[in-house]
């Protein structure tokens, strides 16, 4: 067990959410597509319910000593017919040498930092909602980063096509 305490961690992945907002809607105002722009809003969305999330249980915490007995919702991330037509726009619009593209990529960095304190922390925590909590968020963590990565990998492919790339 490292030692960083819970109040430590929960500090660094509320800093860490509150990154990726500020991240994600810095990309959704510079963008000229508004699908990329929907869909950067939504990521930033999706950080704002976390940073609110985890505020709920550092608060708890700080309080009572103990993980708010709260359950997080069961809803995961990029679900729903909305979102699929919405993430489709989004990748129709994205141009492989664009800075949203860039932005995909630093995006992933982002996802997987999160994806490794939660887990990590998921597996440390003795009290089952901490381990409920960062376990949660790992796997919604993972759900953007899977997608982000199928995104990147359908524009390094485009790339590689424009480029005749292909070795056969």
């Amino acid at each position: 067990m490292t030692d960083r305490t819970a109040e430590d961690i929960l500090k660094s992945a509320i800093l860490l959410e509150k990154r990726g907002r500020a991240f994600y809607t810095k990309v959704a105002k510079q963008t000229e597509h508004e699908g990329v722009r929907e869909f950067f809003e939504m990521m930033a969305d999706e950080e704002k319910t976390h940073v609110e999330m985890l505020a709920t249980h550092y608060k708890s915490l700080k309080e009572t000593g103990e993980f708010a007995p709260t359950e997080p919702t069961e809803d995961a991330a990029f679900e729903g017919v909305a979102t699929e037509v919405l993430c489709k726009k989004m990748k129709k619009e994205l141009k492989a040498a664009d800075f949203e593209a860039a932005a995909i990529s630093a995006a992933m960095s982002m996802e997987q930092r999160a994806i490794d304190l939660y887990s990590a922390r998921g597996k440390e925590a003795e009290d089952p909602n901490e381990q409920k909590l960062y376990r949660w968020l790992a796997d919604w963590e993972r759900g953007h980063l899977t997608f982000l990565a199928e995104v990147d990998q359908e524009l390094r492919e485009e790339v590689w096509n424009d480029q005749n790339f292909w070795p056969y």
